[in-house]
């Protein structure tokens, strides 16, 4: 069945980076996602580019607001019915930050938000956007040109950090985003095993690490990292999608960093 990519969200960072990645090397359809500016967001992810507009969709989600997140699945299956089509790449790619170096600095209403932000908002989507993934039933495939530049198994991947690793904590601090990515590792290995149920071979999940990528998140720490380990959006994105396109079944549930290497649990 013909194959189409979720990247959300898709108005700036590492998300538009990807989104803009993913139109320059595959053939299939996307749908990027922002909060507002939707008209703005799809003139910036094609500027540049010779590729046809009508190739990109940019739909309005929040993923504080499930309600957005449900519309956005609607429109979905309304441009791409599921009984033809198949959600071949799904890169979800929330992210927010409160760097507590203490338990003194926790603040309750800081950390909800960092939880619902970066861990319930991607299970919401994985609940609204599941029903898109192949099933295990054989499907008739589409033109092998549609899948050019896509993982060859229907891939989610949900963006984690290196920090979320329980095994690796070495420094404490952070604790709401430490806590929150453990928790998006663990949502990963979860609906995995719901997809080896529901479509055995056809489907699969990974969480992703992109390193310390130049982007706002990230910019309170740039005069931290080492030059050759602070990386721009476009090349991380470059290497993030090399991961998740190269990973394999054997790599499926599990964390990735930016060069392939496992992140452990």
């Amino acid at each position: 069945m013909p194959p189409w990519s979720l990247i959300s969200p898709a108005s700036r960072g590492i998300g538009f980076a990807l989104a803009r990645r993913v139109l320059q090397t595959t053939k299939a359809p996307i749908v990027a996602t922002a909060r507002n500016n939707l008209d703005k967001t799809k003139e910036q992810l094609l500027e540049g580019t010779d590729v046809d507009e009508d190739t990109v969709t940019v739909l309005k989600l929040d993923v504080l607001d499930e309600s957005t997140i449900a519309d956005a699945a609607a429109a979905c299956k309304e441009k791409f019915p599921l009984k033809s089509n198949q959600l071949q790449l799904s890169l979800i790619i929330p992210g927010i930050l409160f760097p507590e170096k203490s338990p003194f600095q926790i603040n309750a209403d800081d950390a909800l938000l960092t939880f619902r932000t970066n861990t319930l908002g991607p299970m919401l989507m994985l609940k609204h956007f599941s029903p898109f993934l192949p099933r295990k039933i054989s499907r008739e495939s589409g033109d092998g040109a549609d899948f050019e530049g896509l993982p060859s198994i229907a891939t989610t991947a949900v963006m984690s950090a290196r920090v979320g690793s329980i095994s690796d904590n070495r420094l404490g601090g952070w604790y709401s985003y430490r806590a929150s990515k453990a928790g998006v590792n663990q949502l990963v290995k979860t609906f995995d095993n719901h997809l080896r149920t529901a479509s055995g071979d056809n489907a699969m999940a990974v969480a992703l690490h992109p390193g310390t990528v130049k982007t706002g998140l990230s910019k309170e720490f740039w005069g931290n990292v080492k030059k050759e380990k602070l990386f721009e959006s476009d090349w991380a994105a470059e290497q993030l999608l090399n991961v998740v396109c190269n990973v394999g079944m054997e790599g499926r549930g599990k964390c990735w960093d930016w060069d392939g290497k496992e992140v452990p649990p």
